[in-house]
């Protein structure tokens, strides 16, 4: 603690116990009479304080309470209870009231202009200095572990050796041993006060708690490009453990304080940095629509109504800013923009949900822009985790179960990290075999069932599969052919696309002549209007504003569709399951997100058969579907052309069955 701010005295606390008994009456009298009116005595209740509504109320005590965090919270605490003296008194004629003792005052929204000593009280977990021990912090990250949760002793029990009067003294989490109270007993005794200096421990009292450690690590999005995320250890006690699991985005606010490490005699004694918990709170993975700036949103609104006449080319002109560096690869660049977006989740009568979550696979020739691609899909998600194939475990890519402290704890791997985003898998074909079975359940159940050395759970993840992979094989052969995937792992990809680098002069003479001009700055003029700060706000703002709904002839195609590639000759039976339904089916919702639509249309569904014949080839006798392509000058006349040969497919089929 810093020397130039001493702790409060006494008087100090006094004072700063009645404001606190005021401010609780005040502000918080609902949230006190809630509390007495419970029935449960013995268990751990919060109140939650608003940091700027206490520095309204009495800005000497948000100050006291940021520079000693200790002694105000547990005045606090006191208070607390206390105001249910005061509440009850005033609630008489109601039965069933009853004060609780293990009440703790919850601190949160921390204001950064209190604190004129430490360099901020909302840094990043990597900032974290000695500067700031025994200060009241609020940081953000990902669990990356979590440990058991176990009691430890909380408080101990000291009486006086004369009136045996008893002393309640917590116990700090850096620092095991506890001293008697310093101060005279102030008891009264007969005609005088006690001030009997020896205490000692009240025998046969052991008071515990529950107590359980996690780690945190802060957002790489969020750290300039090369620095390391850096972690801290947090510290979850009462009623805070068990609140969050790994993989979850928290927002902690705490006192930093000082970990002894074990050293040996005659050596230096070394400390780490954790985080004492005052309250936690989980964030929401699927972010607001508050979050979109308004000027943005009427934007996006004129945007469309300019585009009505020609919706196709406005869509165009929002896929031209993805990955501008890269010339043509249309289809790849909107199945890019319909993985972002995903459809819509689904909960059955019987309470299963079916995944909103798209899964892509691209399948492509060495230097035709995989990586980028999956760069550019990490940048544009609110939350991304890359890895590699190539010696990635199944531990690595799910949970991996650690010992720490003598106790097991879950330490979650890059699946798990990317809940609520896109985990982005290069070099897809190097995860073994046997690995490769331990992601089927997160990429079709969005769960993780967990196992290991005792520890039996599930977790969530919501986590949208990026896969890019290098052919094998004949590349006149299937997609499905030229992967060494197993059907069931390919069956769960909803998109599978080829990138073949074909030997073309007229393309390679506009490619050479696009990666010059990138180079001479003179192209990226034409993309500003849709950088990818705006394209993230689109993205954002039409996940969050559109749930499209199926029309019949959006079902009509997507069924008819489904038939041909059951019964077509040279089918994939790994492809061609019910799976393949529904894929068609959140692709269609995409397309329909994409195109800020609130139903799904036959064109929708049309652009979805569309992305699904890349691989399969299905219709390859009719319209060319080249993944490469260019982004043609008249997108709308295309489509009439494509949709007129599918919906004729899809005609000539049912006409032959009905003559079966």
């Amino acid at each position: 603690m810093d020397a130039t701010v001493p702790a409060p005295d006494d008087v100090e606390l006094a004072g700063l116990f009645d404001v606190s008994v005021q401010y609780l009456l005040h502000n918080h009298t609902q949230e006190l009479v809630q509390l007495v009116q419970k029935t449960e005595i013995n268990e751990h209740y919060s109140i939650c304080i608003n940091m700027m509504q206490l520095a309204a109320f009495d800005i000497g005590l948000a100050e006291t309470l940021i520079e000693h965090p200790r002694e105000t919270l547990l005045v606090l605490d006191k208070a607390a209870v206390s105001a249910q003296y005061k509440v009850v008194q005033e609630h008489q004629t109601q039965s069933a009231l009853s004060v609780k003792g293990l009440v703790h005052a919850r601190v949160w929204g921390m204001p950064f202009h209190l604190d004129h000593t430490a360099a901020s009280v909302f840094p990043g977990i990597g900032s974290i200095r000695s500067c700031h021990v025994d200060r009241l912090l609020t940081v953000s990250g990902t669990v990356i572990r979590t440990g058991s949760v176990t009691m430890t002793e909380s408080h101990k029990l000291y009486e006086c050796t004369r009136c045996h009067d008893r002393v309640l003294i917590p116990i700090s989490p850096d620092d095991a041993e506890t001293s008697p109270p310093s101060s005279p007993c102030q008891v009264p005794s007969g005609r005088h006060i006690c001030k009997n200096t020896k205490y000692r421990l009240a025998p046969n009292v052991l008071i515990h708690t529950n107590y359980q450690e996690i780690k945190i690590q802060e957002n790489a999005k969020a750290l300039a490009v090369g620095n390391v995320p850096r972690s801290i250890c947090v510290l979850l006690q009462d009623d805070l453990a068990d609140m969050c699991q790994t993989g979850d985005d928290i927002e902690v606010t705490g006192i930093v304080t000082r970990q002894w490490l074990y050293s040996m005699p005659g050596a230096r004694c070394n400390t780490d940095i954790l985080l004492s918990a005052n309250q936690l709170h989980k964030e929401q993975r699927q972010q607001l629509l508050t979050e979109v700036d308004p000027q943005a949103m009427q934007k996006f609104c004129k945007f469309w109504k300019d585009h009505a006449h020609c919706p196709l080319a406005g869509r165009n002109a929002i896929l031209t800013s993805i990955c501008p560096q890269l010339h043509g690869l249309c289809m790849i660049k909107l199945a890019l923009m319909l993985m972002l977006i995903g459809g819509e989740q689904r909960v059955s009568k019987t309470g299963g949900q079916v995944r909103a979550e798209v899964h892509m696979l691209l399948v492509g020739d060495p230097g035709t822009g995989k990586s980028q691609f999956m760069q550019y899909a990490a940048k544009l998600s609110p939350r991304a985790v890359m890895s590699s194939g190539r010696g990635s475990s199944s531990a690595g890519l799910t949970v991996t179960a650690i010992k720490d402290g003598g106790q097991w704890a879950l330490e979650a791997g890059a699946l798990v990290l990317a809940d609520g985003g896109v985990c982005c898998i290069d070099e897809f074909d190097g995860i073994k075999e046997a690995d490769k079975t331990s992601i089927h359940e997160v990429m079709e159940q969005q769960t993780l069932s967990v196992a290991k050395a005792g520890l039996v759970t599930s977790l969530t993840t919501r986590t949208t599969v990026f896969g890019a992979m290098n052919p094998r094989g004949n590349p006149r052969h299937s997609i499905a052919e030229q992967t060494s995937l197993s059907g069931p792992l390919l069956s769960r990809f909803d998109i599978l696309l080829p990138v073949l680098d074909a030997k073309s002069s007229d393309t390679d003479e506009l490619v050479s002549e696009h990666i010059l001009t990138n180079h001479q700055m003179h192209r990226f003029a034409d993309v500003q209007d849709w950088d990818i700060d705006t394209t993230r706000q689109y993205l954002l703002w039409v996940k969050a504003t559109f749930h499209p709904e199926l029309s019949v002839e959006a079902e009509e195609v997507l069924t008819g569709y489904y038939k041909l590639q059951r019964t077509a000759i040279d089918r994939t039976s790994a492809r061609t399951t019910v799976r393949m339904l529904e894929s068609l089916v959140r692709v269609a919702q995409a397309h329909a997100k994409l195109m800020a639509r609130g139903i799904v249309t036959q064109q929708d569904a049309v652009v979805a058969v569309s992305v699904a014949e890349a691989a399969s080839r299905i219709l390859s006798s009719g319209v060319q579907f080249t993944v490469g392509a260019a982004f043609c000058n008249d997108p709308d006349t295309a489509y009439d052309a494509e949709s007129e040969h599918l919906l004729g497919a899809i005609r000539h089929m049912d006409s032959d069955s009905e003559l079966e």
